[in-house]
């Protein structure tokens, strides 16, 4: 392998070294955990048994390259190389956040506590590190594409989302927009509007189905109670709570979004609108009155290597 690439480790912070910061000490930290009746003890494990892992991984991985560790927090002012070997240790939602910012660069998903995360997006075990990088750098691992939404507004912004798209209020107040999709629209009120990718389609989407289900007491036959494909050439979009009036309507609510047909959303308040993806919601476009977002599938691609 080249001395040239670089792999890099993507990580967030572990809850501990959360606490730590916002108790400026872990003596602190522990003692207010502890005076709410909060065992300590988990959160220190945790973060030995994280911090054991990344620093074996690290070891083992400086004998094939150059190896740089990124904290999530910096992912928005880092650079990466057309080349780079990009590793992700951590939870699912860690490879949605980074993969908004590659030019599809495949990610490697390792899960370095079993026990604690899911993994769906992390198919590869801390012993699987070596291997799976030598393999990829001789191309002879796959990967799978995945699709990507993207909203551009009318004041030139612009966001990705790997998982989804919340467009809405900032708070627990209703939204005010106008919905426009496939040669209809219609005025709506509503507490928001998710539009999901195919990696995402198990996640918050999935919820609303769920929700949807409850509430009709039957099942919603959409055919997307197990999600859809992550390289779907398509999107889904849902209209949370909406409310009728005799200004606002309920007949767009529900429906997919194709390379053919986007989804646009005209603001229709005063402030606190807001568009954010991934559930980050410090990183998020204002959706206030007179913006306009067309909401569609991106030509970006993103690429994860698949056990």
């Amino acid at each position: 392998m080249s001395t040239d690439r670089k792999v890099v480790i993507v990580v967030r912070k572990t809850r501990l070294q959360e606490l730590k910061e916002k108790y400026c000490t872990l003596g602190q930290a522990k003692f207010y955990l502890e005076h709410l009746g909060e065992s300590f003890e988990g959160y220190q494990d945790e973060h030995n048994r994280f911090q054991h892992t990344l620093d074996n991984i690290q070891s083992h991985l400086v004998k094939l390259a150059r190896v740089l560790v990124l904290e999530r927090s910096f992912l928005p002012s880092f650079q990466f190389a057309k080349d780079d070997i990009i590793v992700v240790l951590g939870q699912d939602g860690l490879v949605a956040n980074v993969m908004k910012y590659l030019n599809g660069q495949p990610i490697i998903g390792i899960n370095p506590l079993p026990d604690l995360f899911d993994g769906v997006l992390l198919p590869f075990l801390p012993e699987d590190a070596v291997a799976v990088v030598s393999q990829l750098v001789q191309g002879s691992i796959k990967t799978s594409s995945v699709s990507i939404a993207e909203v551009n507004t009318n004041l030139g912004q612009r966001l990705l989302a790997v998982n989804d798209l919340f467009i809405g209020p900032k708070s627990h107040t209703s939204a005010r927009y106008k919905l426009a999709i496939g040669g209809h629209a219609e005025e709506q009120s509503s507490s928001g509007v998710i539009v999901s990718t195919g990696m995402g389609s198990t996640g918050w989407f999935k919820s609303v189905l769920a929700g949807a289900s409850g509430i009709a007491g039957q099942p919603v036959r959409t055919g997307l109670d197990k999600g859809f494909a992550w390289n779907s050439h398509f999107l889904y979009y849902s209209v949370r709570e909406p409310f009728p009036s005799h200004v606002t309507h309920c007949e767009l609510t529900f429906g997919k979004i194709t390379m053919h047909e986007q989804l646009t959303l005209t603001s229709k308040m005063a402030e606190n609108g807001v568009i954010f993806s991934d559930g980050i919601e410090s990183d998020c476009i204002e959706f206030n009155a007179g913006t306009v977002a067309h909401i569609g599938l991106s030509q970006i691609k993103g690429n994860v290597v698949v056990a």
